[in-house]
C-alpha cells in the first residue's frame, strides 16, 4: 500500500507541464455526479482556455442508445484537492452536438436569468446552508448509529462534542480543508440536530457563482466518503420519526436590500415568494413534503409564512437584519436535495423580475 500511496502522491511538476483536469456534470437524475479526467498541455487559469469534450449519454440517463453523445461545456475551475499541483476540477453543463443545452442541464436557463440586466445591477448574493447525512455503507443507517437500534433522542448532538454526539468529524474536517484548497467560499461547518447529520455554508457567492460552488463541494464530498467508506445522503428525511430532516437553507440579499431602507425591499421581496409558493416548493426538491410537516424547525408545505427570528417559518428574517433595516433573509424551505441553479435562480426571478401586476385587467 505504501508504494501505491506513493504514486498518488507523485509531483508532476517535477518531470511534465501537463496537468490533469477531473470534468464534472450532473447525471441523469438530477443528483448523481459523473466524472472524468483528461489530460492537458498545461495549466489552466480559465474555463475559456479548456475544450469541449463529450460522454455516453446513453449510460447516465441522458441520451438515447442510437445518438448517445452529448457534449460538455467547461463553467468554472477549482483547485483539485485530491490530486493537487496545478491539477484541476472542471464544472461543466451539458448540450447537445448541436448546442441545445438537455433537458437535465439546469445552468443554461439559471445563467440566463443571472445575465439580465436588472438581476446583474442589484448583485444577487446566496450563502446557501447544506445539511447532509453520513450513512454506514454496508446497511445505509446513519453514521455511529446501532445497527437496527436508535441513538439517544435529540437534543445533546447540534454542534455537539465527544465520541458519543459527533461522528464522522473527520469526513467534515476533511471537507473543509479541501473546499477551502479548492477555492470554494465555504464559510463554515456544524453538527446538525440529529446525530449522523453535518451542514456546511458556502457563501455568500454572486449569482451563478454560487451554483457552481455548491456542486463543486458537493463532488468534494462524495470523493471523500468513497475513500472513508461512508455513504452520503442528500435525503431531506432520511430517518422518519422524530428526527429532523434536512434542508438547504437559501439565504439571500440584493445590493437594494443591503442599502439603507433595505428592509422594505426585503418584505416585499417576501411578499412575492408568498404569492410563488406552489411553484417554489414545485422546485426545491424530491421528498421535500416528508420534511416540511411544521415540526422539527420546518413550516408546513402547504402554507406560506415569514417572520423575525422564526424557524419555523418559511422565511426568517435575522434579528441583526430587522435593527439594521437592511441585510438579508433566509429561505428555509429548500430540501437538502435541491439543485441549487434552479433554486437559486428562482429566488432571483420572483424577487427582482416577477411583476405581480402584470396581466391584471
Amino acid at each position: 500500500m505504501s508504494l501505491l500511496q506513493d504514486l498518488l502522491n507523485l509531483e508532476l511538476e517535477e518531470v511534465t507541464t501537463s496537468i490533469i483536469a477531473e470534468y464534472i456534470w450532473i447525471g441523469g437524475s438530477g443528483l448523481d455526479i459523473r466524472s472524468k479526467a483528461r489530460t492537458l498541455p498545461g495549466p489552466v487559469t480559465s474555463p475559456a482556455e479548456l475544450p469541449k469534450w463529450n460522454f455516453d449519454g446513453s449510460s447516465t440517463g441522458q441520451a438515447p442508445g442510437e445518438d448517445s453523445e452529448v457534449i460538455l461545456y467547461p463553467q468554472a475551475i477549482f483547485k483539485d484537492p485530491f490530486r493537487r499541483g496545478n491539477n484541476i476540477l472542471v464544472v461543466c453543463d451539458c448540450y447537445t452536438p448541436q448546442g441545445v443545452p438537455i433537458p437535465t442541464n439546469k445552468r443554461a436557463a439559471a445563467a440566463e436569468i443571472f445575465s439580465k440586466p436588472e438581476v446583474t445591477k442589484e448583485e444577487p448574493w446566496f450563502g446557501i446552508e447544506q445539511e447532509y447525512t453520513l450513512l454506514q455503507k454496508n446497511v445505509k443507517w446513519p453514521l455511529g448509529w446501532p445497527v437496527n437500534g436508535f441513538p439517544g433522542p435529540q437534543g445533546p448532538y447540534y454542534c455537539g462534542t465527544g465520541a458519543d454526539k459527533a461522528w464522522g468529524r473527520d469526513i467534515v474536517d476533511a471537507h473543509y480543508k479541501a473546499c477551502l484548497y479548492a477555492g470554494i467560499q465555504i464559510s463554515g461547518i456544524n453538527g446538525e440536530v440529529m446525530p449522523g447529520q453535518w451542514e456546511y455554508q458556502v457563501g455568500p457567492a454572486v449569482g451563478i457563482a454560487a451554483g457552481d460552488q455548491l456542486w463543486a463541494s458537493r463532488y468534494i464530498l462524495e470523493r471523500i466518503t468513497e475513500i472513508a467508506g461512508v455513504v452520503l445522503s442528500l435525503d431531506p428525511k432520511p430517518i422518519e420519526g422524530d428526527w429532523n430532516g434536512a434542508g438547504c437553507h437559501t439565504n439571500y440579499s440584493t445590493k437594494s436590500m443591503r442599502e439603507d431602507g433595505g428592509y422594505e425591499v426585503i418584505k416585499k421581496a417576501i411578499e412575492k415568494l408568498g404569492l410563488r409558493h406552489k411553484e417554489h416548493i414545485a422546485a426545491y426538491g424530491e421528498g421535500n413534503e416528508r420534511r416540511l410537516t411544521g415540526r422539527h424547525e420546518t413550516a408546513s408545505i402547504n402554507q406560506f409564512s415569514w417572520g423575525v427570528a422564526n424557524r419555523g417559518a418559511s422565511v426568517r428574517v435575522g434579528r441583526d437584519t430587522e435593527k439594521a433595516g437592511k441585510g438579508y433573509f433566509e429561505d428555509r424551505r429548500p430540501a437538502s436535495n435541491m439543485d441549487p441553479y434552479v433554486v437559486t435562480s428562482l429566488v432571483a426571478y420572483t424577487t427582482i423580475l416577477f411583476n405581480p401586476e402584470a396581466g391584471k385587467a
